[in-house]
């Protein structure tokens, strides 16, 4: 299909991409280590804090955060951990630390001229980030700003034979997430399969995604890539141990390009229309899906 957003293309802007250590930073040093992408000419741009999945690296999601980023966008995408378990708390606590650190500590790093509007934040994660995210939108640690806009992609809350992990954030009540924001849901139709039977689905059925949009409110979106696995929006090439992990641990379709094009895309539409107030692209992917460069559902709660 030939898409009719150009959302799902490169946007007008320039994008710086920098690793910040905290080690490189005089004051506030950011408690974490940091991917941002941010556009390189002068501006005021809204925020997207985005959280890894689990075990993933930060750097996997490079191409992915440089699409926002065209678009107008600055994306804030920490390093949350080299090493957990089961229990995400600390994860928790760490993104409301980051969080917090914003408020300072952001356009100290950024381009010149290049300034973030945290009046217009968004928070997302993808896999159990995507859980992080919506632990710390339901208030499970504090922050000092104020989210506007949450977003899930592929969010996972457990593991394998729909365990759930601590602590656990789906109530299994429908419509029970007490967000007070928008919420958009983004799924992978291969999730929830087997890439072989070494290793469970990376997306159980009854932990992941659908999950997630039946327990949020009005306003909120849900769209699922039909015919792509949980890990497909990562980049072209991901390097090292957990790199080559990636490509062999959940099931995927051909091309990574065409999910990471959609998944920048609708992240795109959906703070366009509720960070900026311009819903076109997003009213457009709920009236006509096949504007979409790959196959989708959509489901919408007004």
């Amino acid at each position: 299909m030939s898409s009719a957003c150009g959302i799902f293309e490169p946007g007008e802007h320039t994008v710086e991409l920098q690793n910040i250590e905290p080690s490189s930073c005089s004051s506030p040093p950011p408690p974490k280590p940091l991917l941002i992408a941010a556009p390189r000419n002068e501006g005021v741009f809204a925020v997207l804090l985005f959280l890894h999945g689990y075990l993933l690296s930060n750097s996997f999601y490079s191409q992915l955060v440089c699409h926002v980023a065209s678009h107008g966008f600055i994306v804030v995408a920490p390093q949350l951990y080299s090493v957990a378990g089961p229990d995400s708390q600390e994860e928790i606590k760490s993104a409301a630390t980051i969080t917090d650190w914003l408020v300072d500590g952001l356009i100290r790093v950024l381009p010149r001229g290049v300034r973030p509007n945290l009046h217009k934040l968004a928070l997302s994660g993808h896999s159990r980030g995507g859980k992080v995210a919506f632990a710390l939108a339901l208030g499970y640690a504090k922050t000092s700003l104020k989210f506007s806009a949450l977003i899930g992609v592929d969010p996972v809350d457990g593991m394998a034979m729909g365990k759930q992990t601590n602590p656990p954030v789906l109530t299994y009540r429908p419509r029970s997430f007490d967000l007070k924001m928008a919420a958009l849901v983004i799924g992978s139709g291969l999730g929830e399969l087997k890439k072989n039977p070494l290793f469970p689905a990376c997306a159980p059925s009854g932990v992941s995604h659908q999950e997630f949009f039946d327990e949020c409110q009005p306003p909120a979106s849900h769209f699922v890539a039909k015919d792509y696995g949980h890990l497909d929006m990562l980049d072209d090439e991901t390097k090292g141990l957990r790199g080559k992990a990636t490509y062999c641990l959940c099931k995927s379709g051909k091309d990574r390009k065409p999910m990471r094009d959609f998944v920048g895309g609708v992240i795109v539409a959906f703070m366009r229309g509720y960070l900026g107030g311009d819903m076109k692209d997003l009213l457009l992917l709920r009236d006509k899906p096949d504007t979409c460069p790959i196959e989708i559902s959509v489901d919408f709660l007004e």
